[in-house]
């Protein structure tokens, strides 16, 4: 995904839109940076879960070597991380999944403003909507239909990194914790198709070109 899409040379050409058509050209914009945020986050939290399962997994090997019978190899003595240490981790990373839910509040509130525009349109032209659309093809609905699948990804989303957040300083089984280590990573409720729904806003508010 491209970087940080706003009002520039590249666009200033459209610029002049108002009414319904301005506010849904700003709201993709405002959808794909948002998006591009919660990438930025998710790279940042997939770092801080992975610091808290080595750790983890250090603390519980260290714990084995000193309930073993045998006396523990010189390697045993580096440092595995205490209490406090873990506890550091965690709140980095309740401070991470903090700013994504703030990132999934906006994405609500895009949700909202869209719906605004629908009512409108719906108020002006009536149930059976404009005649003519506002940008390529789409009817204003469309926009909306989007905005909603996409809002539901991240909802859901953001749920399973809250979950992982309550379970991973807990979980000591290996292959549980490779599991919540991969789920953050490929974020399994944002499939592609969401990154390509969220092309196709782009390319039809003129973001993108044709």
């Amino acid at each position: 995904m491209e970087g940080d899409i706003s009002v520039t040379s590249a666009n200033r050409k459209s610029a002049a839109i108002t009414g319904s058509a301005r506010k849904i050209k700003d709201n993709a914009a405002d959808w794909h940076n948002m998006m591009l945020r919660w990438d930025r986050l998710n790279e940042d939290g997939f770092m801080a879960v992975e610091s808290i399962i080595n750790m983890r997994r250090a603390q519980s090997d260290q714990l084995l070597l000193n309930n073993s019978s045998s006396p523990p190899p010189s390697s045993s003595s580096q440092h595995v991380g205490g209490a406090s240490e873990l506890q550091d981790k965690c709140l980095k990373l309740q401070e991470i999944v903090d700013k994504m839910a703030a990132v999934v509040t906006k994405m609500a509130r895009l949700m909202t403003s869209q719906r605004g525009v629908e009512d409108l349109e719906a108020f002006q032209f009536g149930a059976e909507g404009r005649k003519t659309p506002l940008f390529h093809s789409w009817s204003t609905s469309e926009f909306g239909e989007i905005s909603q699948v996409l809002l539901d990804s991240f909802r859901q989303e953001l749920l399973l990194k809250q979950t992982i957040l309550q379970e991973v300083a807990h979980t000591v089984t290996s292959d549980l914790c490779m599991v919540f280590l991969s789920c953050w990573l490929h974020q399994p409720f944002i499939p592609t198709q969401s990154r390509l729904r969220l092309e196709a806003l782009l390319l039809e508010t003129g973001h993108r070109p044709l």
